[in-house]
């Protein structure tokens, strides 16, 4: 049986944090450094990052070592045990992150579901597909998250993050309503996608037809080939899609770009790969893009980027940290 991904991170960044206590100075510089990449690879890395360094940090303020030890994390394990031996202050470090990564689900939940405790979860840069109960087909895409909640007279999912394409099984006596944030979305039909997108939730039909509701206003029919943007104050305008180039975007795993600006570009390429991507918004302002890049080899798709726009300079300081610029030329 696999274990939750919330546990396995909780020890591998127990085993980070005992690694900075070790003597050799080497070796500590060399675990911040893996450190900082571990916590750049997945969100929830840093999240159980940070809910450990802080209980670390609490620690080390309430009960410092006699010795004047400043190592935040010797520090603080040895106020935990201080005559323990080092196995056993990494299994209490394990123990620890687990409680405070349970701790941050809780009090994240505040109003809506979070995205590590969601029913299902697809890491970044990954897509997973599920088939429902009722033989609904829901695939993730890249650092996306639903729940799922079926009962006697209604079907409901829940974008909590990210997004999905939904092939709805029929079933007459209950209907299938996709809840984001801004809308509840009633399948009419088959087909569409869902994404939660920066305070707005962005529909596309694909096949059939939906209900898209916002909380005191009119419902909005949305037909195949259609998208609209919806917001608090409701459905947007409706644009026209071409339905078979979305879909097949989504199966072969690119993103079609028609004169978008570069910043949004490169704000859809970081949504699909670890770490952080960041770029001169002010130097990259007047570029605009049309092309297909493949969204699960990031990296090639930053090349087209580059092969296409020479004035452009991608620096991949890491695999984990690469920076977008368009410097002067001399």
């Amino acid at each position: 049986m696999n274990r939750p991904d919330a546990e396995v991170a909780a020890e591998e960044a127990a085993h980070w944090i005992v690694q900075f206590s070790a003597d050799d100075p080497a070796e500590r510089e060399q675990a911040r450094i893996g450190f900082a990449a571990w916590k750049a690879a997945d969100p929830l890395h840093a999240t159980v990052a940070a809910g450990m360094e802080n209980l670390l940090r609490q620690l080390h303020a309430v009960r410092e070592p006699a010795g004047g030890d400043h190592r935040p994390a010797r520090a603080a394990l040895a106020a935990i045990a201080p005559d323990r031996p080092r196995q056993r202050l990494r299994q209490l470090a394990a123990a620890s992150a687990v409680a405070v990564l349970v701790l941050t689900g809780a009090l994240a939940l505040g109003g809506r579901p979070a995205y590590l405790l969601a029913d299902l979860r697809s890491p970044t840069g990954q897509w997973h597909t599920h088939t429902l109960a009722d033989g609904s087909r829901i695939t993730l895409g890249s650092d996306s998250a639903v729940n799922v909640r079926f009962h006697a007279d209604e079907r409901h999912v829940e974008l909590v993050r990210g997004d999905i394409l939904v092939d709805v099984a029929k079933d007459a006596r209950r209907p299938f309503i996709v809840d984001s944030e801004q809308a509840a979305i009633r399948a009419l039909g088959t087909r569409f996608t869902v994404r939660r997108d920066d305070g707005a939730t962005i529909l596309s039909m694909l096949e059939s037809k939906v209900l898209a509701q916002v909380p005191q206003q009119p419902a909005v029919v949305v037909q195949a080939g259609q998208r609209t943007r919806i917001t608090d104050d409701g459905v947007g305008p409706i644009t026209a899609i071409d339905a078979v180039s979305v879909q097949e975007a989504w199966r072969t795993r690119q993103l079609v770009v028609d004169d978008q600006p570069l910043t949004e570009v490169l704000d859809e390429l970081a949504r699909h790969r670890p770490g952080q991507l960041h770029y001169d918004s002010a130097q990259i302002a007047g570029i605009r893009v049309a092309a297909v890049l493949p969204l699960d080899d990031t990296d090639k798709a930053l090349q087209l980027l580059i092969d296409n726009f020479p004035q452009l300079r991608i620096r991949m300081l890491t695999r984990y940290l690469v920076m977008v610029d368009a410097p002067a030329k001399k």
